[in-house]
């Protein structure tokens, strides 16, 4: 439940730092007038329909993407998530566009620098540090790019001690 409770705490931390930036929606099939400029939604794992990608921008997705947990005899375990963070904005003019999609990432990439904790459990870890991408493909008239950052979650202590472990017959202990 630690990397859902990361998610979601990531979520809000993004939606509070990026709530009062309002971008352009684009106009759908359909829609009798362009929709009125709102800030990014903020998503986990996947958009709601993936095949509307383009549909949902301005958005900001967070997906776990990998995670390690070690524990040596005698040390302090670690345990850390990686995040990847996809931002998409739709913008109709080019150089706005990417400005847009610059101003939203690195919003979101000096709060993370700035604040190092999210939900009072997550740790930021600066010595991996935090990687952007801007993608270079030409989508115009819709932007993205992708930050990947490593979090440090609470420690999962082992239920059985060290030195038990040669009574460990496969299908419990004995």
């Amino acid at each position: 439940m630690t990397k859902i409770v990361l998610l979601e705490q990531l979520k809000a931390f993004t939606a509070g730092v990026i709530g009062d930036l309002i971008l352009p929606v684009a106009q759908q099939r359909g829609d009798s007038e362009p929709p009125p400029p709102r800030a990014a939604e903020v998503f986990l794992t996947r958009l709601p329909d993936s095949k509307a990608a383009t549909k949902k921008a301005p958005y900001v997705l967070h997906q776990i993407v990998t995670g390690k947990d070690t524990q040596v005899p005698g040390e302090a375990g670690t345990a850390v998530a990686t995040v990847r963070t996809i931002i998409c904005v739709y913008h109709p003019d080019e150089q706005q566009g990417g400005l847009a999609l610059l101003n939203l990432m690195e919003r979101l990439r000096i709060s993370i620098l700035e604040e190092g904790i999210i939900g009072k459990q997550f740790l930021f870890d600066r010595t991996i540090g935090l990687e952007s991408l801007v993608y270079p493909e030409d989508t115009a008239p819709y932007y993205a790019g992708e930050m990947i950052s490593v979090w440090k979650l609470p420690i999962i202590e082992r239920k059985v001690p060290y030195g038990q472990e040669h009574n460990w017959n496969g299908a419990g202990l004995r």
